[in-house]
């Protein structure tokens, strides 16, 4: 009876025990010996190399339709007559437990009795995407950045100023024999400022880039033109990566400083970036991890920037969680490092970007007018660049016995109410020179009764203390807040007049509920619900409230939304996003960019736009946190920066840089 070959199907003559044809193609194939051949074949996303012709020694080819072929196994089995073989760029001599066979999603590897090659079995082809290969064990991490620059020995004796912390008392009395339940307090943090630039903290940043398809043209000109901003705004002592992402990611560079040879051969990377493929988030940020991960040497701040304009061609759960690699998520404590995210264009999944930064800590922007991308990095850049107090802490007690802390409004920052309310806390993490933070405390005022004596005419409700490491010193603090007391009196008048602090936040607290509230209403469909619960809230800034610039600037972003959800075509084309944004930025009290294509919110009055301080352009508009309070003085002399460069460069056909802060040009030799 005649025998063939197991692998090939080729008529074995006589008694010979090995394949004539398999033999011949072990000692030729791609010039490696047999014996170092241990190979697994597989289908992957890579872009594959196309050769006209099919390998003859794999299954699934077809002459009609070119095999796509690269350095893998050329004995590795799958695929159909109607879908080209995908093989992986991989190293084909790694160990399969190492790689889980790539990843390749496909059935286990069975053994040829008859070789030491590793046939996979045939599986099903996805006719639309490649493979998802996320479920591939990660064991690799970058261990290769460059030593940090070591922080000067006298640091300790730089004199920094401290952080600021205030506390405000909803009102100023309440009578004596009156309880009073949800009292508000506001409790108010500034951090320190940066007194001088050889005193700012220097950055290790990982940008994951998205240079997808969709990435072709204008849109990676003007990406490529942002990154050489970030890249010239970066000292010495800074480190960068880059990383692209398509269909698979790609470390770009490797962590390293920002000298002039570095800046040299990041700006070099980056324009020889170009766009093809589908997008792959989780791959990116799983490159921007390994990196961060493998780091030999730390410098005191880490972040992460995240730019797509696409939605993720992988997804397969409804949860956005499995896009946060394991190390980078926020999980009961500080993140290593936040992702600030950053949607480019219209098309991009908003909701998936707000996650990613969520679960980060980071903040979510829209770039809808994709012409200032640059002025979007160039915030986020400048609040990086000017961290003055990491792993802040809030710690809050009540010294009255009969005094109890009900709610903290702290978004999302992390709080607790601890010991029957008799204390509570706000972990506020890290801030950016001169930022502030608010945070509301509803308590309850309990009834005196049976007091004559002048000394129980005030009760006092909370004392405030905030402990946080100062960057520039390295050394811990502890600063005391002033004590919130109420005033007791037999009576009290009508015409109290409110603390203006304590209303500004409570009606910014209530703006920001809403704005979840109009986005859960979007989302079942009811448009009209959305904008009316919006319209609402605009017309409760009445009295006091009507005249501070602060309330009118967030009166303003609520009109901007309520005419970007009133139908589901304003809603889907640049409604969800901005709503997000905005959310992100008041929940994490931090200046994110919504940058639109001109306003929709009603015509303001010379007036109220003066008292409102809003931040406009003629062809764009970025409102919200990015014009109003949250922006810190660091983010705004960058982003002005930006804008100067970008006007330049629009008058001149010259190339514009920055050098040491200042504006030099260099010839345009067909670059970007």
């Amino acid at each position: 009876m005649e025998s063939r070959c197991s692998a090939c199907f080729h008529p074995r003559s006589g008694t010979a025990a090995t394949c004539p044809v398999c033999d011949a193609a072990r000692t030729t194939t791609f010039g490696v010996s047999p014996a170092a051949r241990t190979v697994h074949g597989s289908f992957s996303p890579a872009q594959p190399e196309h050769r006209p012709t099919a390998n003859r020694f794999s299954f699934g080819g077809s002459p009609a339709q070119p095999e796509h072929l690269s350095t893998a196994n050329p004995f590795s089995f799958g695929g159909s007559p109607a879908q080209p073989v995908h093989r992986s760029t991989a190293n084909p001599f790694s160990s399969p437990s190492a790689t889980g066979y790539f990843g390749s999603g496909l059935p286990p590897a069975t053994e040829n009795p008859l070789s030491k090659y590793t046939l996979m079995q045939p599986g099903p082809v996805q006719t639309s995407l490649p493979f998802r290969t996320d479920n591939a064990p990660e064991t690799c991490v970058y261990d290769d950045d460059e030593p940090v620059v070591e922080p000067p020995l006298d640091r300790q004796s730089v004199v920094q100023e401290a952080l600021v912390l205030k506390t405000h008392s909803e009102i100023p009395a309440v009578a004596r024999g009156t309880a009073h339940g949800g009292f508000a307090v506001l409790v108010h943090a500034k951090a320190p400022g940066v007194a001088s630039t050889a005193e700012k903290t220097p950055v290790d940043l990982v940008t994951v880039l998205d240079v997808s398809g969709s990435m072709t043209g204008q849109k990676l000109e003007l990406l490529k033109d942002a990154m050489g901003f970030v890249v010239d705004n970066l000292g010495p002592a800074d480190r960068l990566s880059v990383v692209s992402f398509s269909d698979h990611a790609r470390r770009v560079t490797p962590l390293a400083r920002m000298s002039e040879a570095g800046k040299a051969s990041a700006k070099l990377a980056v324009q020889s970036l170009y766009a093809d493929g589908f997008t792959n988030i989780l791959k990116g940020l799983k490159m921007a991890a390994k990196v961060l991960d493998g780091r030999q040497h730390k410098n005191t701040v880490a972040s992460i920037i995240l730019l797509s304009d696409g939605k993720d061609s992988y997804q397969q759960q409804r949860s956005y969680q499995y896009l946060v690699p394991r190390s980078l998520a926020r999980r009961g404590g500080r993140p290593m490092a936040p992702i600030h995210t950053f949607g480019f264009g219209t098309d991009h999944d908003p909701a998936a970007m707000h996650a990613i930064a969520e679960l980060t800590g980071g903040t979510y922007s829209f770039i809808e007018n994709q012409a200032v991308v640059q002025d979007a990095f160039a915030q986020c850049i400048g609040g990086l660049l000017s961290v003055t107090a990491q792993e802040a802490w809030i710690a809050i007690t009540c010294p009255h016995p009969d005094v109890r802390v009900r709610d903290v409004k702290s978004g999302r920052h992390e709080s607790r109410v601890l010991a029957y309310g008799r204390a509570a806390s706000v972990d506020i993490g890290e801030l950016y020179a001169d930022e502030e933070r608010r945070f509301l405390l509803l308590v309850d005022v309990p009834r005196v009764a049976g007091v004559t004596d002048d000394d129980a005419m005030a009760t006092p409700l909370i004392k405030a203390s905030c402990t946080y490491k100062d960057t520039a010193t390295g050394k811990s603090m502890e600063v005391a807040g002033e004590d919130a007391i109420v005033q007791r009196p037999a009576e009290v008048t009508t015409d109290q007049e409110p603390s203006i602090e304590v209303e500004v936040e409570r009606f910014r607290v209530e703006a920001t509920q809403d704005i979840a509230a109009a986005r859960a209403a979007a989302e079942r469909g009811d448009y009209a619900e959305a904008a009316r619960i919006l319209d609402r809230r605009q017309k409760a800034a009445a009295g006091n409230l009507a005249g501070d610039a602060r309330c009118m600037a967030l009166v303003y972003e609520l009109g901007e939304l309520s005419a970007r959800v009133a139908t589901r075509r304003e809603y889907e084309q640049t409604g969800h996003s901005t709503l997000l944004s905005g959310m992100s930025s008041h929940e994490q009290q931090r200046a994110s960019s919504a940058s639109l294509f001109g306003s929709m919110a009603p015509a303001m009055t010379a007036g109220s736009a003066a008292r409102g301080h809003f931040y406009l352009e003629s062809s764009a508009i970025a409102f919200g946190a990015a014009a109003g309070a949250f922006a810190t003085p660091a983010m705004k002399n960058m982003v002005d920066s930006s804008r100067k460069i970008r006007e330049m460069r629009q008058q001149s056909p010259a190339t514009t840089t920055m050098h040491n802060g200042a504006i030099n040009f260099a010839p345009n030799n067909g670059g970007s």
